[in-house]
């Protein structure tokens, strides 16, 4: 999914700050240089409606006001957020 698609789908924000992401979802986390999150988006009973992302710094401001950019969001949605996670976790080496 291009960057653009997952923006206007998810609602994503682009750039963002990690403390901006963390009052908006639930799941963000530091993994070396980049930061993951998982968020829910509804498509219907018993179908998948987690998806991962990875964003990336802009700068050397690693605290949670430094400028993050969106760097991957996930083709697919997965059935909990732990799968979503892994999935961000990959992508983030």
């Amino acid at each position: 999914m291009t960057i653009n698609n997952a923006m206007r789908k998810y609602r994503l924000p682009n750039p963002t700050t990690k403390e901006d992401l963390e009052s908006r979802w639930t799941k963000v986390l530091n993994f070396g240089d980049k930061v993951l999150m998982t968020g829910y988006y509804y498509n219907g009973v018993d179908k998948p409606c987690y998806f991962g992302a990875t964003y990336e710094y802009l700068s050397d401001n690693r605290t949670c006001e430094g400028i993050l950019g969106l760097a991957e969001v996930s083709e697919v949605e997965f059935e909990d957020d732990g799968h979503a996670i892994a999935w961000a976790m990959s992508k983030a080496k």
